[in-house]
């Protein structure tokens, strides 16, 4: 019969099973769209807000570390103003007088005006005499051979460092203890083998 449908120009009837469409609540779907954009706000106010905060700390590290390159070129005027003084004798400093002392007496005024300028703008000395060696401040030229310092201690400065915030400009050359007296004992008995 269906071939005598076909012939006669008529389509064939297929029963299809009706599938129903879910019905979605309107009121659900909203909920869902506003849950999803709400998300997405907060996670742009977020990240508008950490890169505020990372522009804000490059902008304070680049005002704060701008000079370090000529900090660094001025702490060689520096290292010769003082190179000149140490030659002078301290006799000669004591007895100097006329033009001798006046030579003297500029040269030790140069050298602190370029430490209190180098200070103003955030350059400070790196403290290394008597300071346990730091490989990150300090770099020891020589080991010097006292039993009464622990070893690992400043002993010597041949060179200031100077620092600007956090960062080293340029370590300190030092001379650190060799073979000295054993660093104090640890506290509450921290790193004692107590199996022996």
């Amino acid at each position: 019969m269906s071939d005598e449908n076909a012939a006669q120009g008529e389509t064939p009837e297929i029963e299809v099973p009706e599938t129903e469409a879910p019905e979605v609540d309107p009121v659900e779907a909203l909920t869902a769209e506003n849950a999803d954009l709400k998300d997405k706000l907060l996670r742009t106010i977020a990240e508008m807000e950490n890169l505020r905060k990372r522009t804000e700390r490059d902008v304070a590290d680049t005002r704060a570390y701008a000079i370090a390159g000529f900090a660094r070129d001025m702490l060689s005027a520096t290292d010769a103003l003082s190179r000149a003084l140490v030659v002078i004798p301290a006799e000669t400093r004591e007895n100097a007088e006329g033009t001798l002392k006046s030579l003297i007496e500029g040269i030790e005024l140069a050298e602190r005006e370029t430490h209190r300028l180098l200070a103003k703008h955030g350059v400070k000395p790196i403290e290394a005499a008597g300071q346990k060696f730091d490989p990150h401040r300090h770099q020891a030229m020589f080991e010097v051979p006292n039993p009464n310092v622990p070893e690992g201690t400043v002993v010597q400065v041949v060179q200031e460092g100077f620092a600007i915030g956090e960062r080293v400009l340029r370590p300190a050359m030092v001379g650190v203890a060799k073979g000295g007296a054993a660093p104090a004992a640890p506290a509450d008995g921290e790193g004692v083998d107590k199996s022996a």
